[in-house]
């Protein structure tokens, strides 16, 4: 019986997804991963369920999260960027 292999597995996600995932706000355009390391999965379960601005800071980093900083957006607009995310990553964030 043939086993698994998770070199090949991983490949082939990332060749369907590619590596990031973007989003366009204004005139910025920023970056998330479509993949989640197990440092980043354990950020984010140290994290308030509620906390919005910290599961952004993590997934953006410093820099693009400086950057979506200055841009006025709403609860609704994250919960739209979350929603939209999941279903083209697989990864479910922000969710209840």
């Amino acid at each position: 019986m043939a086993g698994f292999n998770v070199n090949a597995a991983r490949a082939q996600r990332l060749e369907a997804l590619g590596r990031a995932w973007t989003f366009q706000l204004d005139d910025d355009t920023f970056e998330l991963p479509t993949e989640l390391g197990r440092g980043v999965a354990r950020k984010l379960r140290a994290l308030d369920d509620n906390d919005v601005d910290g599961l952004l800071h993590i997934l953006l980093g410093e820099s693009q999260f400086a950057r979506f900083e200055r841009h006025d957006v709403t609860v609704q607009d994250i919960a739209a960027i979350l929603e939209a995310y999941g279903k083209e990553t697989g990864l479910g964030l922000g969710e209840d």
